[in-house]
């Protein structure tokens, strides 16, 4: 399979490289932008999270990819698409982002996230792509409004792989139908 590479004005969402795994470590290494999606991170489960991105590109032809700053080749977190794997997303077009937080505020996310949503929608025949989020996770569910997604309450769920109690384990998922 060849590389794959979606370039936005200021961004690039690649495949992943080697040389990728200890930024995004470090980014999984920040409390700040874990404190909404679960504990800090080793560098070997990032590892684990960085395999899990490249097989899932293999099988399905996307995944959610390295996230790259264009002006200065620095890996500034990930975006992309992959096949939902719980609640009201199993099987369905997922959008997900994580940035580094120094990099929080100054519109990658939404760039990245719209150009994502493009590339679903012109390569997969799903009718809707979807996202999910802790229920608390309000700069993430900004970023989905500002896609043009809409919540869907009855879709709310308690996510599977986050443990009873947990403030995180609440989700809510959102929704975009293609349009014609």
């Amino acid at each position: 399979m060849a590389d794959f590479r979606l370039e936005t004005e200021r961004l690039a969402m690649r495949s992943w490289r080697d040389e990728d795994r200890a930024p995004f470590a470090a980014l999984c290494a920040d409390p700040k932008v874990m404190a909404t999606l679960g504990p800090v991170m080793s560098r070997a489960e990032a590892d684990v999270v960085v395999d899990r991105a490249i097989a899932r590109e293999q099988e399905h032809g996307h995944t959610s990819w390295a996230l790259e700053r264009l002006a200065d080749r620095t890996l500034i977190g990930w975006c992309g698409v992959i096949r939902g794997h719980t609640g009201p997303v199993a099987d369905k077009a997922e959008l997900g982002w994580r940035l580094a937080s120094d990099y929080w505020g100054q519109g990658y996310a939404i760039e990245a996230a719209r150009a994502s949503l493009v590339w679903t929608f012109a390569n997969l025949p799903d009718d809707a792509a979807w996202a999910i989020t802790s229920r608390g996770n309000v700069r993430s569910r900004s970023v989905m409004e500002r896609l043009g997604l809409r919540y869907r309450p009855e879709c709310d769920f308690a996510h599977p792989r986050i443990a009873d109690g947990d403030p995180l384990q609440p989700h809510v998922a959102y929704c975009l139908e293609r349009s014609v």
